[in-house]
């Protein structure tokens, strides 16, 4: 009776596992012809709204940094970290805008930084209705400034929490400038602005090295 049962409860299982199986591979198929179907407005709608949502994962980070900057300080210091982070954090917003997006990614060309100049949003190809070719860019570039902001601003909260309780407000602030407008867009232009080290071959894809080490090594200095 037992070896029944349990026959009985294996090919129900099998069966289970072969529709879902079937289904699975129903789903991939319509998914694969959707997406040779997919206009290239809907193409571009789908790049910005991952863009956004991806950003705003990132930029909750930044609060996550300030609880753990929070608990590992003492309570009278502990308002003290969360001003820190949410002053880097508009520090970054405004430095990327001035001159840092442009400083990692215009007309760096192999080089060692792009320009010093204001970003600029240039969905002109999209408000054309160019959603495919050559000259149409997939996304929108506030969309795509926002994701990369939000990189920025992780690695000053990386240096944010190395010197919690070991510095200053102000010159924390001070070299916050510095961070965002100046170093991680100089470096990060390297790599992906399609700067000397994109040329050499280097790829760094989720921040590993232009994010993390950098902030790393900035809380060294």
């Amino acid at each position: 009776m037992l070896i029944e049962n349990l026959k009985h409860t294996l090919s129900k299982g099998a069966a289970r596992l072969t529709g879902v199986v079937g289904a699975a591979l129903l789903l991939l198929a319509m998914s694969g012809t959707a997406h040779a179907e997919v206009p290239g407005e809907s193409q571009f709608v789908f790049n910005t709204f991952s863009f956004l949502v991806h950003g705003f994962l990132v930029m909750w980070m930044a609060a996550g940094f300030s609880m753990l900057e929070a608990g590992l300080v003492r309570t009278k210091n502990t308002a003290m970290q969360c001003l820190k982070n949410v002053a880097l954090f508009s520090i970054a917003s405004i430095m990327y805008y001035l001159i840092g997006y442009n400083l990692m990614y215009s007309g760096v060309d192999g080089g060692f930084m792009g320009s010093f100049s204001l970003w600029s949003q240039d969905d002109t190809a999209a408000a054309a209705g160019k959603f495919v070719g050559d000259d149409a860019v997939g996304y929108s570039a506030a969309s795509d400034f926002f994701f990369q902001l939000v990189f920025v601003a992780t690695a000053a909260s990386i240096v944010s929490g190395t010197v919690a309780e070991r510095v200053k407000l102000w010159s924390f602030l001070v070299f916050t400038v510095i961070l965002t407008g100046l170093i991680y867009p100089i470096q990060g232009s390297w790599q992906w602005g399609g700067g000397w080290l994109s040329e050499m071959g280097f790829a760094d894809f989720a921040g590993s090295t232009l994010v993390h080490s950098v902030g790393g090594w900035a809380a060294l200095t």
